[in-house]
């Protein structure tokens, strides 16, 4: 059965937003700079994030459940590296 398109595109956008994150994920995890990442910015994203993952939970909303787990597991592990990988 074929998704309605409002769910296909609520899907491709997520996916292609969540996927932003590998590369700076990555990035960060081989090289341990942090310079470019900022402290605030992560951490207000991450926040909110997590308020998203909790509005798509009680909507019911797959697409925004899915891409926003994914995305806070990515965000927060990019956080986590700025904090712990930051010069003093």
């Amino acid at each position: 059965m074929p998704l309605p398109a409002t769910e296909l595109v609520g899907y491709l956008a997520a996916a292609f937003t969540t996927c932003s994150f590998i590369p700076q994920a990555w990035l960060t995890f081989r090289t341990h700079d942090v310079r470019g990442v900022s402290l605030g910015m992560y951490s207000v994203f991450t926040l909110g994030v997590t308020l998203w993952l909790l509005y798509g939970l009680m909507l019911g909303a797959w697409p925004i459940v899915i891409a926003n787990a994914i995305t806070l597991t990515l965000a927060a592990t990019i956080l986590g590296m700025k904090l712990r990988y930051r010069r003093a």
